[in-house]
């Protein structure tokens, strides 16, 4: 009996770890198809409709989808975040996300802007750009972003989701004031997952 009983545990523990690999690899879908029909409504858009064919991004992978904590930052000061084109962008370091990834610890910095803190529909939005060592082979030279939300913080816990990673508009087309991601947020490690380079022509 004790046996059949393990046996039929063990069952549920595979099958639910199946149904929540379907479910997220269906979650990172739909997050995906959002961030395409994105473009399309943009009217600073550098893709058009027939361009995003040639989006590419890694298979869902929740391996790179970990808890972070959060050691939200007392008053600090304003500084200007460097662009690939023009001048610069006024951000505040928000918090640092401490957390464990592909069995090593890493940390990077929540950011937040001042020009969009502004907004009440983007009050709550955090920036987290980032570099790893993908960028310039696989993935664009300029690194990816990740966009979070205070509400995304649960007590001292947050959600780091590296397949939610996106590209730059400057990774499709010149013009654009994107922000460099600094130094101290540049990642030891392949970070396989979330966006690609652009397998399209860039437009200048």
């Amino acid at each position: 009996m004790a046996d059949i009983m393990k046996y039929l545990l063990t069952l549920l523990c595979l099958v639910s770890l199946s149904c929540f690999g379907q479910d997220y690899t269906a979650q990172v879908a739909k997050f995906r198809q959002q961030y395409m029909d994105d473009f399309l409504t943009d009217a600073s858009s550098p893709l058009k409709k027939d361009d995003l064919q040639s989006l590419r991004f890694y298979d869902a992978d929740s391996s790179y989808r970990v808890n972070a904590k959060v050691e939200v930052l007392q008053n600090q000061a304003e500084f200007t975040m460097p662009v690939f084109s023009g001048t610069g962008r006024q951000y505040a370091r928000y918090a640092i996300l401490s957390f464990t990834l592909k069995g090593k610890p890493m940390q990077l910095t929540l950011y937040k802007s001042t020009a969009l803190s502004k907004l009440p529909q983007y009050v709550d939005y955090l920036f987290l750009p980032f570099t790893d060592d993908t960028n310039g082979g696989v993935t664009y030279g300029g690194g990816r972003y990740i966009d979070m939300r205070t509400g995304d913080i649960k007590g001292d816990i947050a959600v780091l989701d590296f397949n939610k990673a996106y590209n730059p508009y400057c990774a499709f087309s010149a013009g654009y004031s994107c922000p460099k991601p600094p130094d101290e947020n540049h990642l030891e490690i392949a970070v396989e997952a979330g966006e690609k380079n652009f397998a399209g022509t860039k437009k200048h």
